[in-house]
């Protein structure tokens, strides 16, 4: 592609109708009869429900109806048992959703779920990831479809040997997705056909999942998700809210809105799971690895097996010709864990990423030429070349930028008055994928040109980014293009996740305005009143590409101050440097980038699910108790990237950027406090308890 819109800085389109209301999220569009519907949590762990009793809910004026296991519309069953809801008696976890109340106003709906009663037979229940959990097992594969353990030569034997040993236990903790909007949907039945407004991050297999469950053809189905108010991997597939809503429209023949409340959002959508990881490393006395093993133990529900890829991480970021991942999961009686930003990158990179740093200090070696010394020259999972590496270009420009070669390596060295100074890095990696998508380009009368695709735009500047691309793609100035994203309507694309949202949506904008730009060329006359269109479908294209190993790269950098009377820790910079690939719009990748950084410093020093082991329930379920970072958490954050050309990535040559800047940044915080203090955090957050009286160098 020609240089032109793309790489040039640019506000989102959609910016003036978010910032003054015009913009409609899921349960703001304007409807006539519009019902509203209110869930009700299980109050057992486990068991089976004996009694509903709706009377005194139906008693409630405005209150229309009580939706649960006995009188729901029914769904189709082994489609997904996540969203097999109100269909059965079953009790897997405290918090399920077993019934709805559908009234004429939200307050009514809302004292209606609060006055149904239902009763229960309980059953003994087990709640808590331990690493000695007798129910622990191998899944056939973890998430989304990577092998559960491998091995390369003998790690035993490498480790034993080895001159310089780190044997290390880490542990994260449950963490929540909390997107402003939350899930949240309107539905509405006509003539047969289902119209949903949905909170998602994919509308395409929203409608799949739900032609499935109601046993319609899929084009009797609309969903519309133009505006997305956030997900951070929570809404990637159809959840409760969507299901739910649809059910109760269909039983009530009315238009329903259904949005779950912030505590509701604590387990029955998904949540990143808590994690132990045990992480060895075996090196000469100078760094070079020799033996790297990662053992991941996570938890999953009772309903449905999801498997984090905790140790993934480990396999291709450092070279080491021994080596060992495995990864064990417990089945709890919890709600199932899903997708979070960088899901098994994140927890993964906190291990990893720690424990280089304690190879570093028992090697005393400084912590970027370790990382520099441990470069693979391929792929050390599956032996193939890398289509661009660049993690030392950011590891070597990130020391520059932040200064780090001022650093004295001792811990405990700097102080200015009551505050222990410290600084930390840590590499970071995340797939750069793409995956099959179609859409249009429409030359319209008049000049201008109208692009389509179902891409989702989460608030992650996606639109924009697509414009830029269309324009340059066409040969025009943007503001002859006009995009259009978030319907099923238009042609299929898959969702916003896993980092490959431009990099494959991008591609099928590409290849519709090339076609479009041909068929022009061989255009005569005038253009027919609904406009010239060209269709693309990159599905041939992307199974083509050859067999590389593909990612972003990045170094986060980070220094705090830790109070050595109270243990407060203050990060005062916060530094990445990233190679991702050619950069689309710089306004909306450094606000991506950084996103994922201060997500990085929540997971460091605030977030945690703190678990009531009675129920399997957490007890800080709302953003009053359930602490994450604000603006004043950091005092500078900087993002910065590398000008990188993979022309193996597809026609943009883009790499996702929404996922790695979470990716190294709690280690490097952990290990700026480490530097700081003495003290190793190997739990995270790190709290003032975990510093006070903790002996130092630990």
């Amino acid at each position: 592609m020609s240089a032109g819109a793309v790489g040039q800085a640019h506000p989102r389109l959609e910016g003036p109708e978010k910032v003054t209301g015009v913009a409609r999220y899921a349960v703001e569009y304007p409807l006539d009869d519009v019902t509203y519907g209110w869930v009700v949590p299980a109050a057992a762990v486990r068991g089976r429900i004996t009694r509903v009793d709706p009377d005194p809910a139906l008693a409630t004026p405005g209150v229309l109806a009580v939706l649960h296991h006995g009188n729901a519309p029914r769904l189709a069953p082994d489609v997904d048992s996540e969203l097999y809801l109100l269909q059965e008696p079953l009790v897997h976890y405290r918090g399920q959703f077993i019934a709805v109340v559908v009234a004429e106003s939200i307050e009514a709906a809302r004292e209606g779920a609060r006055l149904v009663r239902i009763d229960y037979d309980t059953e003994p229940h087990s709640t808590v990831l331990t690493a000695d959990h007798p129910g622990l097992y191998q899944p056939e594969r973890v998430n989304p479809g990577y092998p559960t353990d491998t091995a390369e030569g003998d790690f035993d034997a490498a480790f034993a040997a080895a001159e310089v040993r780190v044997d290390s236990t880490y542990r994260t903790p449950a963490y929540h997705n909390n997107p402003m909007e939350p899930h949240a949907t309107t539905a509405q039945w006509h003539d047969g056909r289902l119209l949903v407004h949905d909170s998602n991050q994919g509308s395409t297999p929203v409608q799949a999942t739900l032609s499935e469950l109601f046993r319609i053809p899929r084009e009797s189905i609309r969903v519309v998700n133009e505006h997305v108010g956030g997900g951070f991997g929570s809404k990637g597939y159809a959840k409760a809210a969507v299901v739910l809503a649809a059910l109760a429209a269909r039983h009530v023949e009315r238009p329903v809105r259904l949005a779950l409340t912030r505590q509701q959002l604590f387990g029955p959508i998904g949540y990143r799971t808590p994690t132990i990881q045990r992480v060895r490393l075996g090196a000469d006395a100078d760094g070079r690895i020799a033996a790297v093993c990662h053992d991941a133990i996570s938890q999953t529900s009772q309903i449905t097996e999801f498997a984090e890829q905790t140790a993934v991480y480990t396999r291709s970021m450092y070279a080491g010709p021994h080596r060992r991942t495995t990864h064990r999961l417990a089945r709890l009686d919890v709600p199932t864990p899903f997708w979070m930003r960088a899901p098994g990158e994140c927890p993964g990179a906190y291990a990893l990423e720690s424990a280089m740093d304690e190879l570093a200090a028992a090697c005393g070696i400084d912590p970027v030429e370790l990382r520099i010394r441990n470069e693979p020259t391929v792929d050390p999972d599956q032996g193939q070349p890398f289509s661009s590496r660049n993690l030392v270009g950011c590891l070597t420009e990130g020391a520059r930028r932040f200064g780090w070669a001022e650093r004295n390596p001792r811990p405990c060295s700097r102080r200015e008055g009551h505050w222990m100074i410290g600084t930390g890095v840590a590499g970071s990696s995340y797939p750069a994928r793409a995956r099959a998508a179609a859409a249009t380009a429409t030359a319209l009368p008049g000049g201008d040109f109208l692009v389509r695709i179902n891409a989702a735009d989460i608030g992650t500047g996606a639109r924009t980014a697509l414009w830029q691309v269309a324009a340059d793609a066409l040969g025009v100035p943007p503001e002859r293009v006009r995009i259009r994203v978030g319907d099923t309507d238009l042609p299929p694309a898959g969702v916003a996740g896993g980092s490959m949202g431009t990099s494959s949506w991008s591609w099928a904008v590409v290849r519709a305005c090339q076609g479009l730009r041909d068929r022009i060329a061989h255009h005569t006359g005038e253009l027919p009143a609904d406009g010239l269109t060209v269709e693309a479908d990159t599905r041939d294209e992307v199974r083509a590409q050859r067999p590389l190993a593909r990612y972003g790269y990045g170094a986060q950098f980070a220094e705090v101050r830790v109070d050595a009377d109270t243990g407060e820790v203050r990060v005062s910079r916060l530094l990445g440097v990233f190679a991702v690939g050619r950069i689309v719009n710089p306004t909306t990748a450094r606000s991506q980038l950084i996103g994922g950084m201060t997500m990085g410093l929540s997971m460091a020093l605030h977030e945690e699910g703190v678990l009531d082991e009675r129920y399997g329930d957490w007890v800080n379920h709302d953003l009053a108790t359930y602490h994450i970072t604000a603006c004043a958490d950091v005092e500078r954050i900087e993002a910065y990237w590398l000008p990188e050309e993979d022309p193996d990535l597809n026609p943009c040559g883009v790499k996702g950027i929404g996922e790695i800047g979470i990716v190294g940044t709690a280690a490097a915080i952990a290990n700026a406090v480490r530097h700081a203090t003495g003290v190793r955090v190997r739990d995270l957050p790190i709290r003032l308890d975990k510093l006070i009286g903790a002996s130092p160098l630990a």
